[in-house]
Protein backbone atom coordinates (compact mmCIF):
# COMPACT_ATOMS: atom_id res chain seq x y z
CA UNK A 1 0.00 0.00 0.00
CA UNK A 2 1.42 3.37 -0.98
CA UNK A 3 2.03 6.12 1.50
CA UNK A 4 -0.52 8.32 -0.22
CA UNK A 5 -3.24 5.71 0.12
CA UNK A 6 -2.41 5.22 3.80
CA UNK A 7 -2.58 8.94 4.42
CA UNK A 8 -6.01 9.16 2.77
CA UNK A 9 -7.33 6.33 4.92
CA UNK A 10 -6.19 8.11 8.11
CA UNK A 11 -7.92 11.32 7.03
CA UNK A 12 -11.11 9.44 6.27
CA UNK A 13 -11.02 7.77 9.67
CA UNK A 14 -10.53 11.11 11.43
CA UNK A 15 -13.35 12.75 9.46
CA UNK A 16 -15.63 9.83 10.15
CA UNK A 17 -14.93 9.98 13.89
CA UNK A 18 -15.50 13.72 13.96
CA UNK A 19 -18.76 13.31 12.08
CA UNK A 20 -19.96 10.69 14.55
CA UNK A 21 -19.13 12.98 17.50
CA UNK A 22 -21.00 15.89 15.95
CA UNK A 23 -24.03 13.75 15.18
CA UNK A 24 -24.11 12.36 18.72
CA UNK A 25 -23.79 15.85 20.19
CA UNK A 26 -26.63 17.18 18.06
CA UNK A 27 -28.84 14.26 18.98
CA UNK A 28 -28.08 14.77 22.68
CA UNK A 29 -28.73 18.51 22.45
CA UNK A 30 -32.10 18.21 20.73
CA UNK A 31 -33.20 15.06 22.55
CA UNK A 32 -32.14 15.70 26.12
CA UNK A 33 -32.21 19.50 26.08
CA UNK A 34 -30.59 21.67 28.74
CA UNK A 35 -31.05 21.42 32.48
CA UNK A 36 -33.55 24.04 33.62
CA UNK A 37 -32.18 26.96 35.59
CA UNK A 38 -33.36 27.15 39.18
CA UNK A 39 -33.85 30.06 41.58
CA UNK A 40 -33.23 29.50 45.26
CA UNK A 41 -34.69 31.63 48.02
CA UNK A 42 -35.47 31.29 51.68
CA UNK A 43 -38.33 31.73 54.10
CA UNK A 44 -38.36 34.93 56.16
CA UNK A 45 -40.62 36.21 58.92
CA UNK A 46 -41.57 39.55 60.50
CA UNK A 47 -39.91 40.27 63.84
CA UNK A 48 -40.02 42.91 66.54
CA UNK A 49 -37.62 43.56 69.37
CA UNK A 50 -38.71 43.95 72.97
CA UNK A 51 -36.92 46.79 74.77
CA UNK A 52 -37.48 49.17 77.68
CA UNK A 53 -37.55 52.97 77.82
CA UNK A 54 -35.76 52.94 81.18
CA UNK A 55 -32.51 51.27 82.24
CA UNK A 56 -32.72 48.53 84.81
CA UNK A 57 -31.58 45.14 85.97
CA UNK A 58 -33.26 41.97 84.70
CA UNK A 59 -35.19 40.70 87.70
CA UNK A 60 -37.08 37.89 85.99
CA UNK A 61 -37.46 36.35 82.53
CA UNK A 62 -40.91 34.82 82.12
CA UNK A 63 -40.21 33.18 78.73
CA UNK A 64 -37.37 31.39 76.97
CA UNK A 65 -36.34 30.88 73.37
CA UNK A 66 -38.87 28.81 71.45
CA UNK A 67 -41.86 29.76 73.64
CA UNK A 68 -45.00 30.91 71.87
CA UNK A 69 -46.53 34.03 73.41
CA UNK A 70 -49.78 35.91 72.95
CA UNK A 71 -50.42 39.64 73.05
CA UNK A 72 -50.51 40.78 76.69
CA UNK A 73 -48.29 38.00 78.08
CA UNK A 74 -45.60 39.13 80.52
CA UNK A 75 -42.16 38.61 79.02
CA UNK A 76 -39.68 40.11 81.49
CA UNK A 77 -39.57 42.13 84.71
CA UNK A 78 -36.93 44.79 85.39
CA UNK A 79 -35.81 46.32 88.66
CA UNK A 80 -35.48 50.12 88.47
CA UNK A 81 -35.16 51.64 92.00
CA UNK A 82 -34.37 55.07 90.57
CA UNK A 83 -37.80 55.20 88.92
CA UNK A 84 -39.52 54.25 92.18
CA UNK A 85 -37.64 57.07 93.95
CA UNK A 86 -38.78 59.54 91.30
CA UNK A 87 -42.33 58.33 91.80
CA UNK A 88 -42.13 59.13 95.51
CA UNK A 89 -40.86 62.62 94.67
CA UNK A 90 -43.58 63.18 92.09
CA UNK A 91 -46.34 62.09 94.48
CA UNK A 92 -45.02 64.38 97.22
CA UNK A 93 -44.99 67.31 94.80
CA UNK A 94 -48.58 66.46 93.81
CA UNK A 95 -49.69 66.42 97.46
CA UNK A 96 -48.04 69.79 98.09
CA UNK A 97 -49.67 71.35 95.02
CA UNK A 98 -53.07 69.93 96.03
CA UNK A 99 -52.72 71.46 99.51
CA UNK A 100 -51.92 74.88 98.02
CA UNK A 101 -54.93 74.64 95.70
CA UNK A 102 -57.19 73.66 98.61
CA UNK A 103 -55.95 76.63 100.59
CA UNK A 104 -56.66 78.95 97.67
CA UNK A 105 -60.16 77.52 97.19
CA UNK A 106 -61.10 77.61 100.87
CA UNK A 107 -59.87 81.16 101.40
CA UNK A 108 -59.17 82.60 104.86
CA UNK A 109 -59.71 80.65 108.05
CA UNK A 110 -62.89 81.24 110.06
CA UNK A 111 -60.86 82.86 112.84
CA UNK A 112 -59.39 85.36 110.36
CA UNK A 113 -62.82 86.20 108.99
CA UNK A 114 -64.16 86.66 112.52
CA UNK A 115 -61.24 88.90 113.44
CA UNK A 116 -61.77 91.06 110.34
CA UNK A 117 -65.46 91.32 111.19
CA UNK A 118 -64.70 92.55 114.75
CA UNK A 119 -62.30 95.17 113.41
CA UNK A 120 -65.01 96.32 111.00
CA UNK A 121 -67.55 96.62 113.83
CA UNK A 122 -65.06 98.61 115.87
CA UNK A 123 -64.46 100.96 112.94
CA UNK A 124 -68.19 101.43 112.41
CA UNK A 125 -68.67 102.28 116.10
CA UNK A 126 -65.86 104.81 115.93
CA UNK A 127 -67.32 106.32 112.77
CA UNK A 128 -70.74 106.66 114.39
CA UNK A 129 -69.28 108.49 117.42
CA UNK A 130 -67.14 110.73 115.19
CA UNK A 131 -70.17 111.59 113.03
CA UNK A 132 -72.27 112.53 116.08
CA UNK A 133 -69.45 114.58 117.59
CA UNK A 134 -68.98 116.47 114.37
CA UNK A 135 -72.74 117.16 114.21
CA UNK A 136 -72.75 118.69 117.72
CA UNK A 137 -69.64 120.76 117.04
CA UNK A 138 -71.15 122.03 113.78
CA UNK A 139 -74.31 123.23 115.60
CA UNK A 140 -72.24 124.97 118.28
CA UNK A 141 -70.17 126.59 115.54
CA UNK A 142 -73.33 127.75 113.82
CA UNK A 143 -74.46 129.36 117.14
CA UNK A 144 -71.09 131.08 117.43
CA UNK A 145 -70.08 129.26 120.58
CA UNK A 146 -67.10 127.36 119.12
CA UNK A 147 -64.35 128.53 116.85
CA UNK A 148 -63.73 127.31 113.29
CA UNK A 149 -60.58 125.52 114.50
CA UNK A 150 -62.59 123.22 116.72
CA UNK A 151 -65.10 122.60 113.96
CA UNK A 152 -62.30 121.66 111.51
CA UNK A 153 -60.69 119.27 114.01
CA UNK A 154 -64.00 117.48 114.56
CA UNK A 155 -64.52 117.24 110.78
CA UNK A 156 -61.03 115.79 110.26
CA UNK A 157 -61.64 113.21 112.99
CA UNK A 158 -64.91 112.25 111.31
CA UNK A 159 -63.27 111.78 107.89
CA UNK A 160 -60.43 109.74 109.39
CA UNK A 161 -62.86 107.38 111.06
CA UNK A 162 -64.80 107.13 107.80
CA UNK A 163 -61.65 106.06 105.90
CA UNK A 164 -60.74 103.61 108.65
CA UNK A 165 -64.19 102.05 108.39
CA UNK A 166 -63.80 101.61 104.62
CA UNK A 167 -60.41 99.98 105.11
CA UNK A 168 -61.85 97.58 107.69
CA UNK A 169 -64.69 96.77 105.27
CA UNK A 170 -62.17 95.92 102.52
CA UNK A 171 -60.19 93.65 104.81
CA UNK A 172 -63.34 91.85 105.83
CA UNK A 173 -64.51 91.43 102.20
CA UNK A 174 -61.09 90.06 101.20
CA UNK A 175 -61.19 87.54 104.03
CA UNK A 176 -64.68 86.42 103.01
CA UNK A 177 -63.91 86.20 99.26
CA UNK A 178 -60.66 84.29 99.78
CA UNK A 179 -57.78 84.18 97.28
CA UNK A 180 -57.82 86.06 94.00
CA UNK A 181 -59.05 84.27 90.85
CA UNK A 182 -55.55 84.42 89.38
CA UNK A 183 -54.10 82.77 92.49
CA UNK A 184 -56.70 80.01 92.27
CA UNK A 185 -55.90 79.40 88.58
CA UNK A 186 -52.18 79.33 89.35
CA UNK A 187 -52.78 76.78 92.12
CA UNK A 188 -54.83 74.63 89.74
CA UNK A 189 -52.05 74.78 87.13
CA UNK A 190 -49.51 73.65 89.72
CA UNK A 191 -51.70 70.66 90.55
CA UNK A 192 -52.01 69.76 86.85
CA UNK A 193 -48.26 69.98 86.43
CA UNK A 194 -47.65 67.74 89.43
CA UNK A 195 -50.18 65.18 88.20
CA UNK A 196 -48.52 65.16 84.77
CA UNK A 197 -45.19 64.38 86.42
CA UNK A 198 -46.79 61.49 88.30
CA UNK A 199 -48.27 60.12 85.06
CA UNK A 200 -44.89 60.40 83.34
CA UNK A 201 -43.09 58.49 86.07
CA UNK A 202 -45.93 55.99 86.18
CA UNK A 203 -45.41 55.28 82.47
CA UNK A 204 -41.73 54.63 83.21
CA UNK A 205 -42.75 52.24 85.97
CA UNK A 206 -44.89 50.43 83.43
CA UNK A 207 -41.78 49.88 81.32
CA UNK A 208 -40.29 47.72 84.07
CA UNK A 209 -42.82 45.03 83.11
CA UNK A 210 -42.41 44.10 79.46
CA UNK A 211 -45.59 42.88 77.76
CA UNK A 212 -45.89 41.09 74.41
CA UNK A 213 -47.39 43.47 71.86
CA UNK A 214 -48.20 40.80 69.27
CA UNK A 215 -48.58 37.05 69.11
CA UNK A 216 -45.46 35.17 68.06
CA UNK A 217 -42.52 32.95 68.93
CA UNK A 218 -39.55 33.99 71.06
CA UNK A 219 -36.65 33.60 68.65
CA UNK A 220 -33.86 35.11 70.78
CA UNK A 221 -33.29 36.25 74.38
CA UNK A 222 -30.24 38.46 74.86
CA UNK A 223 -29.55 39.29 78.56
CA UNK A 224 -29.47 36.92 81.51
CA UNK A 225 -31.22 37.38 84.84
CA UNK A 226 -29.29 39.90 86.93
CA UNK A 227 -27.72 41.72 84.00
CA UNK A 228 -28.17 45.43 83.40
CA UNK A 229 -29.88 46.69 80.26
CA UNK A 230 -29.73 50.25 79.00
CA UNK A 231 -32.45 52.45 77.57
CA UNK A 232 -33.69 50.93 74.33
CA UNK A 233 -31.43 47.87 74.60
CA UNK A 234 -33.11 44.79 73.09
CA UNK A 235 -34.17 42.19 75.61
CA UNK A 236 -35.60 39.62 73.22
CA UNK A 237 -36.86 39.17 69.67
CA UNK A 238 -40.36 37.92 68.84
CA UNK A 239 -41.01 36.31 65.45
CA UNK A 240 -44.53 36.83 64.11
CA UNK A 241 -45.05 33.36 62.70
CA UNK A 242 -48.31 34.34 61.01
CA UNK A 243 -46.44 36.73 58.71
CA UNK A 244 -44.08 34.58 56.57
CA UNK A 245 -42.83 35.08 53.04
CA UNK A 246 -40.17 33.87 50.67
CA UNK A 247 -37.42 36.05 49.24
CA UNK A 248 -35.78 35.33 45.86
CA UNK A 249 -33.10 37.11 43.86
CA UNK A 250 -34.19 36.76 40.23
CA UNK A 251 -32.22 37.89 37.18
CA UNK A 252 -34.44 39.91 34.89
CA UNK A 253 -34.09 37.49 31.97
CA UNK A 254 -35.61 34.85 34.27
CA UNK A 255 -38.64 36.94 35.24
CA UNK A 256 -40.52 36.07 32.06
CA UNK A 257 -43.45 38.39 32.82
CA UNK A 258 -43.48 37.75 36.57
CA UNK A 259 -45.25 40.63 38.31
CA UNK A 260 -47.00 41.51 41.55
CA UNK A 261 -50.01 39.22 41.87
CA UNK A 262 -48.46 36.37 39.86
CA UNK A 263 -48.48 32.87 41.32
CA UNK A 264 -45.82 30.18 40.98
CA UNK A 265 -44.86 26.89 42.62
CA UNK A 266 -41.82 26.53 44.89
CA UNK A 267 -40.27 23.32 46.16
CA UNK A 268 -39.54 23.02 49.90
CA UNK A 269 -36.65 20.56 50.38
CA UNK A 270 -37.27 20.35 54.13
CA UNK A 271 -40.65 18.67 53.52
CA UNK A 272 -40.11 17.42 49.96
CA UNK A 273 -43.30 19.26 49.05
CA UNK A 274 -44.40 21.96 46.67
CA UNK A 275 -46.07 25.12 47.87
CA UNK A 276 -47.92 27.67 45.77
CA UNK A 277 -46.80 31.27 46.31
CA UNK A 278 -48.11 34.68 45.26
CA UNK A 279 -45.84 37.66 44.51
CA UNK A 280 -46.55 40.82 46.53
CA UNK A 281 -43.28 42.77 46.19
CA UNK A 282 -40.67 43.36 43.46
CA UNK A 283 -37.73 45.76 43.52
CA UNK A 284 -34.40 46.04 41.73
CA UNK A 285 -31.39 45.38 43.92
CA UNK A 286 -29.78 48.67 42.91
CA UNK A 287 -26.19 47.43 43.12
CA UNK A 288 -23.62 46.76 40.39
CA UNK A 289 -22.70 43.55 42.24
CA UNK A 290 -25.93 41.96 41.00
CA UNK A 291 -25.51 42.92 37.34
CA UNK A 292 -24.59 40.40 34.69
CA UNK A 293 -22.47 41.97 31.95
CA UNK A 294 -23.30 40.68 28.44
CA UNK A 295 -22.17 43.62 26.31
CA UNK A 296 -19.00 41.75 25.38
CA UNK A 297 -21.30 39.50 23.33
CA UNK A 298 -22.99 42.45 21.73
CA UNK A 299 -26.06 42.25 23.98
CA UNK A 300 -26.95 44.13 27.18
CA UNK A 301 -26.50 44.09 30.95
CA UNK A 302 -28.89 42.06 33.11
CA UNK A 303 -30.03 43.24 36.51
CA UNK A 304 -31.22 41.25 39.51
CA UNK A 305 -34.57 41.87 41.21
CA UNK A 306 -35.65 41.05 44.74
CA UNK A 307 -38.94 39.19 44.61
CA UNK A 308 -41.06 38.49 47.69
CA UNK A 309 -43.99 36.08 47.71
CA UNK A 310 -46.29 34.68 50.36
CA UNK A 311 -47.62 31.11 50.50
CA UNK A 312 -51.16 30.88 49.15
CA UNK A 313 -51.94 28.08 51.61
CA UNK A 314 -50.45 27.39 55.04
CA UNK A 315 -47.76 24.72 55.14
CA UNK A 316 -47.48 23.29 58.65
CA UNK A 317 -43.94 23.35 59.99
CA UNK A 318 -42.64 26.00 57.59
CA UNK A 319 -40.03 28.01 59.45
CA UNK A 320 -37.75 31.00 58.79
CA UNK A 321 -34.50 30.10 57.05
CA UNK A 322 -35.85 27.08 55.13
CA UNK A 323 -34.87 26.91 51.45
CA UNK A 324 -37.27 27.46 48.58
CA UNK A 325 -36.38 26.23 45.09
CA UNK A 326 -38.11 27.49 41.94
CA UNK A 327 -37.42 26.51 38.34
CA UNK A 328 -36.68 29.45 36.08
CA UNK A 329 -39.90 30.89 34.71
CA UNK A 330 -39.31 30.40 31.00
Amino acid sequence: MSAKTQHNNILLAILGFALVVIVVALIGFFTLGRDPEVMQGQVEVSEYRVSSKVPGRILELRVKEGDYVKAGDTLAILDAPEVRAKMAQARSAEDAASAIELKAQNGARKEQIQGAFQVLQQAKAGLEIAEKSYGRVQRLFDEGVLSAQKRDEAYAQYKAMEAQCKAAQSQYDMAVNGARREDKLAAQAQVGRARGAVQEVNSYLGETVQIAQMEGEVSAVYPKVGELVGTGSPIMTISIMSDMWGTFNVREDQLNGLKVGSEFTAFVPAFNKDVKMKVYYMKDQGSYAVWKATKANGQYDLKTFEVKARPVETLDGLRPGMSLVVKALR
